[in-house]
């Protein structure tokens, strides 16, 4: 089924990378009657809050990107926010959609909800099969519940609720910042950093070898508006790029969108991380969808947004 252009959409979580991308494509397609509320208009950690929005606005359709999110420090030294925060909000903002008669919910997780030794490609049916990373396991726990209770909805009122779980991601409002920020806007700012002062060489940790995914934001937007349209099943789908990168690979890329002329250098003696990490897509796949971002392509415009945004 194709939406109404004039349907009333709420995106929650809208300045964040995922969020402001589905608002960029929603904008895109043509839609044009968007709620958007930030934090300090509407505090989805409180219930009375949520429900008098969701009460005043009636949305047709929700996207829940809202949540906490941060590495593997931050997951270390506050769990019980990562725990509480998420579960609030998404507790919140799926309990007012079904009880004020939101046509259909889409809930937005991460590929951190399968176990550690979960089988590569890493298939939806592998989610609680064994245990999870320790290190965001707070974050993880809250997104699965998010799942569940999606699932739960459907199957007691036939609530349309359905969640997407995406691979790491990348793009346009994505943090860049130097202590706590994922592997690729990492490289990107400390490769940018090291052509602006001159360096002769960029010290990278690790072998390379390590095999990761990504994908790019607006891939993801794509999918979340596909999955919309398209899908209203009972389980979590998969998004993915479907293709694998190693750690080296992506150096390389980098140095060469930056245009970093020294030298790129391995540290062997610093840890890798998982050997690979990759999703199965091909269950959204089998319902028409392929991301269209090379990684090429999306780090050029990535290094473009940072330069015009982050850059000091």
């Amino acid at each position: 089924m194709s939406i109404d252009k004039s349907a009333k959409i709420y995106v929650a979580g809208h300045r964040g990378l995922v969020g402001s991308a589905v608002v960029r494509k929603l904008q895109s397609l043509g839609f044009s009657n968007l709620l958007l509320r930030t934090h300090s208009d509407l505090d989805l950690t409180v219930q009375s809050s949520v429900d008098a929005f969701f009460a005043a606005e009636k949305p047709q359709y929700v996207i829940l990107a809202a949540a906490k999110v941060g590495g593997i420090y931050a997951n270390n030294t506050y769990p019980a926010d990562f725990i509480t925060i998420n579960l609030q909000i998404q507790t919140n903002v799926i309990t007012s959609s079904f009880s004020h008669g939101v046509k259909k919910l889409l809930f937005l997780g991460s590929s951190c909800i399968y176990p550690k030794f979960a089988p590569q490609p890493i298939p939806e049916s592998a989610l609680l099969t064994g245990p999870l990373e320790p290190t965001n396991e707070w974050y993880a726990i809250a997104k699965i519940a998010g799942i569940k209770m999606c699932q739960a909805y459907r199957l007691q009122f036939g609530f349309d609720a359905i969640s997407a779980m995406p691979t790491n991601l990348y793009g346009p409002n994505d943090n860049f910042h130097p202590e706590n920020s994922h592997v690729l806007p990492a490289l990107l700012r400390r490769f940018h950093e090291a052509k602006v002062r001159g360096d002769e060489r960029v010290v990278v940790w690790g072998s390379g070898t390590p095999l990761r995914e990504f994908l790019h934001v607006d891939d993801l937007a794509d999918a979340v508006v596909f999955l919309l349209e398209n899908y209203s099943g009972l389980g979590h789908v998969n998004v993915g790029s479907g293709k694998e990168v190693s750690i080296k690979e992506l150096a390389e890329l980098v140095k060469e969108v930056v245009g970093f002329e020294g030298e790129l250098v391995w540290d062997s003696t610093k840890p890798d991380g998982t050997p690979r990490k990759l999703m199965d897509n091909s269950m959204i796949e089998s319902l028409g969808w392929k991301p269209k971002i090379s990684l090429k392509d999306g780090l050029g415009g990535t290094y473009k947004w940072y330069l015009e945004n982050v850059r000091q």
